[in-house]
């Protein structure tokens, strides 16, 4: 039996596995308190305010999820029987697809490219005779979980938001790893939600901290959400406790965001060079995506395989893994997971 928890294994299956730092359980300790579901919770408010400051927007609300972040977008900015335009296999429509269920969206996929929206297609789908329903939101994803941590353009963002903005519909952006996204571009990542009217970041990934998520955007669309967030039971009373390890994730964690991309980029390049039958995207970020399809060998066989080899993954479907690199990845894990790898090829592990 491998101990993932201790010397002999390596854990890839997400960046959700990261742990708090020891400065977080230290703000935790000493977070003040209140009650967020009275007259606030004053650490919570201090990070809705660190949240709406970064990304340059006029406000912010901390949730205990970043799918109930997502939601509360749609239930503030989008009406029963109205639809949302995203790509098809954003994780808003294949994940979170329940979201129709509560709020009586309808979610449209349109047709994309490495993640990013098919403009010509979001043309059309915009156009007010192109469905009996009235659009209302267009949502987007950066990075873009299902194209393997891809980066849409700061172009193209900036395409889709003037399209929007034109026929007078707001731009979500689903930004759980947006954080990811602007250490990849090079910018801060207010450059990135500057022309979205909502987003949703993570905490809880990357950034290390134990739970949490901020929904952030205009005053007005963050009141309402406040609102609809008691409503479906996100009211979270003393949560200075968790928004304290959130602070200190928000303002101390990103930038070491580019060490998980560097073990990433190491992590492909080495598992290309073991040659055929494996295939590696080149990531951007800290996905890294394996087609095995050629190995004779379907996905959930190599997780089977790598697991008793001491390395943990997930599988994409019936013939790709997904790997993540996060903070408890150590340097010298990276040639212990090729060699997981390898045993595999060789049939040995």
């Amino acid at each position: 039996m491998i101990d993932f928890d201790g010397a002999d294994g390596v854990d890839l299956r997400s960046d959700t596995l990261t742990r708090p730092t020891p400065a977080m359980y230290g703000r935790m300790v000493s977070a003040k308190l209140g009650d967020d579901g009275l007259d606030h919770d004053p650490t919570a408010y201090e990070l809705e305010e660190a949240a709406a400051t970064i990304l340059r927007k006029e406000s912010a609300l901390f949730v205990p999820s970043c799918t109930m972040a997502n939601l509360l977008a749609i239930l503030v900015q989008v009406q029963r029987s109205e639809q949302i335009l995203l790509e098809a296999s954003a994780h808003m429509i294949t994940t979170e697809r329940g979201a129709a269920t509560l709020t009586g969206a309808f979610f449209l996929g349109l047709p994309g490219d490495d993640g990013a929206l098919d403009l010509d297609r979001l043309d059309d789908a915009l156009r007010p005779a192109a469905s009996p329903l009235r659009t209302a939101l267009v949502a987007v994803e950066t990075t873009h979980n299902a194209a393997g941590g891809l980066v849409p353009s700061l172009s193209h963002m900036a395409a889709v938001a003037s399209m929007a903005q034109k026929a007078g519909i707001p731009v979500h952006c689903d930004g759980a790893r947006l954080f990811n996204a602007a250490i990849h571009l090079g910018v801060a990542p207010a450059v990135v939600a500057e022309p979205l009217d909502t987003i949703s970041i993570c905490l809880s990934k990357g950034l290390s901290a134990p739970v949490g998520a901020v929904l952030v955007g205009s005053a007005r669309v963050i009141d309402s959400a406040r609102r609809l967030r008691k409503m479906i039971g996100g009211t979270q009373r003393q949560v200075g406790i968790m928004a304290a390890a959130g602070l200190e994730a928000l303002t101390t964690m990103v930038p070491r965001l580019a060490e998980d991309h560097a073990r990433a980029r190491e992590l492909a390049d080495g598992i290309t060079a073991l040659g055929s039958p494996l295939t590696a995207q080149t990531p951007q970020t800290n996905i890294v995506q394996v087609d095995v399809s050629r190995t004779g060998r379907d996905a959930e066989s190599w997780v089977a395989d790598l697991d008793a080899a001491g390395l943990r993954v997930r599988p994409l479907g019936t013939s790709r893994l997904r790997l993540v690199t996060h903070r408890h990845v150590e340097p010298a894990d990276i040639p212990r997971a090729l060699i997981a790898f390898q045993r595999c090829l060789d049939g040995v592990a």
